[in-house]
């Protein structure tokens, strides 16, 4: 091994000598060694693992049963191999992000410090470096990280997981002396505004600095080349400069009058760049070089009218973003992070809110590339700390976002605040509260200040939960330049009706403020389905439904700038359980990015290119009650997405019906066959059709248990469940409860349970149900069952019976982000203790929650039954202290 990074770095060594004054930066992620903890009680006995960057150690303990996550110390070290000439080089380590705080240590002394997740960072360590001038020279590099939570460092609290580690690239870079400036908080130095762009005309301005680290005076010549996208030189821009040993030179250079420029939009995002060198005067040798994009466009917010870009207006619809990935955590490569910005603009989207924080620096080149707009914001949320050190910590990190994505054309607008009166601190109605709303808009103003300070061509913007009167209250819509306001309004409270009545508000009371709606969305869970679907049930019913009014809402009204969707994709939030445990499911694509309905709802709104997909393809087993002995059909809904004003659909070759979209959706009332069933949705278009196919197999069911055309197979329901639950991995379908009828089954006596000591919707328990992957099953169920009967014909039958105690007693803290108060909890539990009989047999005896059920556990139980001819299946329950409960219930027919 030791042998082939010598290979690695030799060949590094002689490109570098063959080009001997420009810069090298090259990554060293591979063969670093890890330890989690602390090494000092590790000790000698310390087993290093060996890893490559980008790495988390948080990828799997999110994802467990135990509560909480790892948040400590993590080490990192490797070998660096330095060349013997670059003792005459300036040499340093560049850090994409570490989490959150970053010690840096080479060959035993500490080499730096920086504080903060999400920004980069870089150190000189030329000085710290051995060299032998045999060659090569073995110097180790070590790395502290730690993710600790710290009261003086945002974030806080969030709706997110903090997870820990060197998560992105790491680079070895070597300078000539003379060198743009590396030490301006990770940046290249240079930094490019374009003060006025009109059709006709535009202004460059490119500011920034250089270094003479060498012992000799120099006249140096800085040149900016802008090149075209053929490589082409379009404009350029020079002067020289004389630098005194250890001179650092400053630079403000304008090009005006630009003739023919073309324009960056979203639609044609056309980039020029901007290559400035330093080198000597007479001389065509290089000294350095650095890249970076330029975009001539220009635009505004208006308070009335929305958005413009170049003089037009363009409404900005698109998504949130967080970077991690399913079962990787925010470990991800280059080409994970440009595939989210790619299927944004597959989906129409045109505008990205990079949230909660900074990202990988490819995700802001991919919105250059692509023509995707973008927000970029600090990790402050929820609530501050009303410390020095935070505000010094916050302002820092607002600082090094601003400078590191300065040089970006897609990027429009600096946040730095999300929700961050959430969860206000101190006691309600306080005076030691109000003291605390006057210092978290103090800090807003400082940040305010700070930002356009550094830039004075982009706007500046803090996202809002829905509480308009606090946050108009304490100033907060008043700091920034634009408003952007998370609602929720028919998920977490009310009904999406009343969105556009809370848009119209702002537009009333803040008329000269522009809006963005920078959050909207809901659960959905794709196993998940509904015909009559109800709010909090988390079915992919009712986030369309949700997604429909709230896009309808902000097209109409020309004053709401924009609309981003909560979220691109589903994400870790270790904290949330409820369907989908440590997933926060308001992703339009899932956390491995397929797509769900509400991206195809989406597509068919937004896209140009003409477009047709069938609804909610993953559900592909489906069931359902014939509608009669000799109907052997089941009529289902079937959604079909389009952009075309009217779509057929077939089944298995069948002309089911054509109809005209509405907002992009069509629904079909499908008589689904028991078996295979081929759907086929197309549209005309210019005398062709664009189509679209999907299989599903049907598994058609009798209410007649006893039916001689579709004979008893198996069951699986869900007890205080009105939804459909697709259990892909099984193959199974779990249906929603239903009353006992002879001939048929059900359940006899009970109801459904519903939480109490809550301040959110209640549908089943909002809690993680522990050793099971069927948490939707677990977490409704039946209480004071009495009976669950089924009038099976004879045979021998497999039942198994499923418990979740969902009443645990234990406090537990109301999740702000579902719009509680954020107080600790507890339900008053109470003991139960019941039997279980099957067919008067008494099977299970003093089942309780002191006992096998253990609170918020599954625990399941089978039962072999033989049926005798007209005696069926009866399930009793008898309660001995409180009531009897039952989750879920399947019957399998053996023989």
């Amino acid at each position: 091994m030791r042998s082939i990074i010598l290979l690695a770095f030799f060949s590094l060594y002689f490109t570098f000598t063959s080009h001997a004054q420009e810069r090298l930066s090259s990554t060293i992620n591979s063969n670093w060694l890890f330890l989690k903890g602390d090494t000092t009680q590790a000790g000698a006995a310390a087993k290093w693992q060996p890893v490559s960057v980008p790495h988390t150690w948080n990828a799997q303990d999110v994802l467990d049963d135990e509560p909480g996550y790892y948040r400590g110390t993590g080490w990192y070290k490797k070998t660096l191999y330095i060349p013997a000439d670059w003792k005459e080089k300036e040499v340093y380590l560049y850090f994409e992000g570490a989490a959150q705080v970053a010690e840096v240590f080479i060959n035993g002394k500490p080499v730096g410090k920086h504080i903060g997740s999400y920004t980069f960072f870089s150190f000189p360590i030329s000085r710290f470096l051995k060299y032998n001038a045999a060659g090569n020279t073995p110097n180790q590099l070590v790395v502290k990280v730690d993710n600790s939570h710290n009261k003086d460092i945002p974030p806080l609290t969030g709706d997110y997981t903090f997870f820990g580690g060197i998560y992105r690239d790491v680079y070895l870079q070597a300078l000539d002396k003379v060198h743009f400036d590396a030490d301006n908080h990770a940046t290249n130095g240079i930094f490019i505004a374009t003060p006025k762009v009109t059709g006709d005309n535009a202004e460059l301005r490119i500011k920034g600095a250089f270094v003479n680290k060498s012992n000799q005076k120099k006249k140096l010549l800085v040149r900016h080349q802008l090149l075209d996208a053929d490589g082409n030189v379009f404009q350029e821009l020079k002067k020289n400069f004389s630098a005194s040993p250890g001179q650092k030179v400053s630079f403000d250079q304008e090009l005006k009058h630009i003739k023919k420029a073309r324009l960056w939009s979203v639609d044609d995002p056309y980039l020029y760049r901007v290559v400035s060198t330093i080198s000597e005067a007479g001389s065509s040798t290089v000294l350095d070089e650095v890249t970076n994009p330029l975009g001539f466009r220009w635009f505004s917010f208006d308070a009335a009218k929305g958005f413009f870009l170049n003089g037009e207006p363009l409404k900005l619809i698109g998504a949130s973003r967080h970077q991690d990935f399913k079962e990787m955590g925010n470990a991800l490569s280059d080409a994970m992070h440009v595939r989210d910005v790619g299927l944004l603009k597959a989906m129409g989207g045109n505008f990205l809110r990079i949230a909660h924080y900074p990202q990988d620096p490819a995700i802001l080149q991919a919105c250059d590339r692509l023509g995707i707009l973008a927000i970029i914001e600090t990790p402050m949320g929820n609530h501050i700390t009303e410390t020095e050190a935070f505000a010094v910590n916050a302002a820092n990190i607002q600082r090094e976002m601003v400078r590191q994505n300065y040089n970006h054309p897609s990027l429009i607008v600096w946040s730095y605040m999300n929700e961050v009166l959430l969860r206000p601190q101190h006691e309600k109605g306080s005076e030691r509260q109000e003291l605390y709303f006057k210092n978290v808009a103090k800090l807003a103003q400082q940040l305010e200040d700070l930002t356009r300070k550094e830039d004075p061509h982009r706007y500046t913007l803090i996202s809002n939960n829905g509480n308009f009167d606090l946050y108009n209250r304490t100033g907060l819509t008043r700091i920034p330049m634009l408003v952007g306001w998370n609602l929720y309004l028919g998920w977490y409270t009310d009904t999406f009706e009343d969105f556009g009545a809370y848009l119209d508000r702002h537009h009333q009371e803040l008329p000269d403020k522009p809006v963005l709606v920078t959050e909207y969305g809901a659960d959905a869970d794709s196993r998940l389905h509904s015909f009559a679907p109800v709010r909090f049930d988390k079915t992919v019913e009712y986030t369309n439904a949700f997604h429909q009014a709230y896009l309808k809402a902000i097209l109409e009204r020309p004053f709401v700038a924009a609309g981003l969707i909560w979220n691109l994709a589903e994400f870790s939030s270790e904290h949330r359980v409820e369907s989908t445990p440590h997933i926060n499911s308001k992703g339009i694509l899932t956390g491995d990015r397929k797509p769900k309905d509400g991206y195809r709802f989406y597509q068919a709104n937004l896209l140009k290119d003409p477009y047709i997909q069938i609804g909610s393809k993953e559900w592909q087993l489906r069931t359902g009650f014939a509608a009669s002995e000799t109907n052997l059909t089941c009529t289902q809904a079937v959604v079909v997405f389009s952009n075309q004003p009217a779509v057929s659909l077939k089944l298995n070759g069948k002309l089911v019906g054509t109809a005209s979209t509405e907002q992009g959706v069509v629904r079909f009332h499908v008589p689904f066959i028991n078996g295979l069933n081929r759907i086929q949705a197309y549209a005309s278009l210019d005398g062709a059709e664009i189509t679209d196919q999907t299989d599903i197999q049907f598994d058609l069911l009798s209410q007649n248990l006893r039916s001689n055309a579709l004979p008893f197979k198996t069951l699986h329901v869900s007890l205080g469940d009105q939804r459909m639950f697709y259990d892909e991995a099984a193959g199974q379908v779990w249906l929603p409860e239903q009353a006992y009828q002879p001939g048929s089954w059900g359940y006899v006596g009970g109801k459904v349970y519903t939480m109490e000591n809550t301040t959110r919707h209640s549908y089943g328990s909002d809690k993680n149900i522990l050793g099971t992957a069927l948490d939707p099953v677990y977490a409704t169920q039946r209480t004071g069952i009495e009976q669950f009967k089924l009038d099976v014909p004879a045979g021998d039958y497999e039942v198994t019976l499923h418990f979740a105690e969902l009443v645990s007693g234990i406090k537990k803290e109301e999740l702000a982000y579902n719009l509680g108060d954020g107080k600790q909890t507890a339900e008053d539990f109470e003991e139960r203790v019941f039997d279980v009989s099957v067919n008067k047999k008494r099977m299970l005896s003093g089942l309780s929650n002191t006992g096998y059920l253990y609170p918020e556990r599954a625990v399941s139980s089978k039962i072999n039954v033989s049926v005798k001819h007209n005696e069926g299946i009866t399930i009793g329950f008898k309660p001995l202290k409180g009531e009897a409960i039952l989750n879920g219930i399947q019957v399998r027919k053996i023989r």
